[in-house]
């Protein structure tokens, strides 16, 4: 079959101006290409005019109609393409097709926050088990009936022992002592901050209780000095301007 001759059937009933739709758009292309169809064409609509002429008067001219009635007869009925569903017919598809991805989705969603809720958990319940053994350590720390005991080589007496707190920026300086000798009538010991550079600078006097211990706390100082060390010596009731050697102890900043 050539190209146009499926069109037959579709130019006879375009020639009546009853073909529509999707065939009447594809014919009317197809004739814009396909000189035999139009000229085919041409004549269906000159015989469909004698016709007409004839039903409002005089007869038509018998070859008209029997020509007419032949082209319409020897042309192959053609089988009408499905056509295709509106694109609402395929609603319920894509509803569902869209359903079971967003299905998937949430269900990967869920199980990534599920992941993270357990890892949460776990962490949350690392951190509570380090508090409460922080807590256990400070309460043991401040317990007022604990027992602190010092434990030193046998057979040896306790050592003596000194710490300075130092914060330069307020300038505040707290020191604690522990086993101390006790000095001579009319002497004391005499702390001294070590700077970076310069002489030392006094940093108060003292003298230890009948237990060796001795506490120091925010003794006037300059502002703003870095201290390299800080040493103890025996020096008169009312304190000196410099150091009397020996030096009885002794500690650099860590």
């Amino acid at each position: 079959m050539n190209g146009h001759e499926q069109y037959a059937e579709d130019l006879t009933l375009y020639a009546l101006s009853v073909l529509q739709g999707e065939e009447r758009t594809a014919l009317e292309r197809h004739l814009e290409g396909c000189a035999a169809c139009r000229r085919e064409l041409d004549q269906l609509r000159g015989d469909m005019a004698l016709m007409a002429i004839g039903t409002a008067g005089a007869k038509p001219p018998a070859r008209s109609r029997v020509r007419l009635m032949e082209a319409m007869a020897r042309e192959p009925r053609r089988v009408a393409a499905p056509r295709s569903k509106p694109w609402w017919a395929l609603a319920p598809t894509l509803a569902a097709a869209i359903l079971a991805v967003m299905a998937v989705f949430f269900w990967r969603e869920s199980l990534d926050l599920e992941h993270r809720i357990a890892a949460l958990q776990s962490q949350s319940a690392r951190q509570l088990a380090e508090l409460q053994r922080a807590r256990e350590i400070v309460t043991t720390l401040t317990a007022s009936d604990a027992m602190r005991v010092t434990l030193v080589a046998a057979k040896t007496p306790p050592q003596p022992q000194g710490k300075a707190i130092y914060v330069r920026d307020r300038s505040s300086l707290i020191f604690l002592a522990s086993n101390l000798p006790p000095v001579p009538a009319q002497k004391a010991y005499e702390l001294w901050l070590i700077p970076t550079s310069g002489t030392p600078i006094p940093a108060g006097v003292f003298k230890p209780d009948a237990h060796g211990s001795a506490t120091l706390i925010n003794p006037p100082l300059p502002a703003g000095v870095e201290a390299k060390a800080f040493a103890i010596t025996v020096e008169p009731e009312g304190g000196s301007t410099a150091p009397t050697m020996p030096i009885v102890m002794m500690g650099a900043g860590e």
